[in-house]
């Protein structure tokens, strides 16, 4: 099943649930749980897709973040 699907699933029962005549205090149980997988699931999306944007097709991942040194990094005598 893909994330994508189970924020689907985790919406149907957060629409639901208010309307499905379970006792209250289950009702903040299943609520709280579904929020919490919810942010959880929204992070790992958010996670990949910043990955995917940063792939260069390669295999590596690249920023446009650079370091500027003025010390030699390598020794040319060799």
């Amino acid at each position: 099943m893909s994330r994508e699907t189970l924020v689907f699933l985790i919406g149907l029962v957060i629409v639901f649930v208010p309307v499905a005549g379970i006792p209250e205090d289950w009702k903040v149980y299943i609520l709280s749980t579904a929020g919490a997988i919810l942010m959880i699931i929204g992070y790992f999306l958010r996670r990949s897709e910043y990955y995917r944007r940063i792939d260069h097709g390669n295999g590596e991942r690249g920023t446009d973040s650079f370091i500027e040194t003025t010390k030699n990094m390598f020794d040319n005598e060799s």
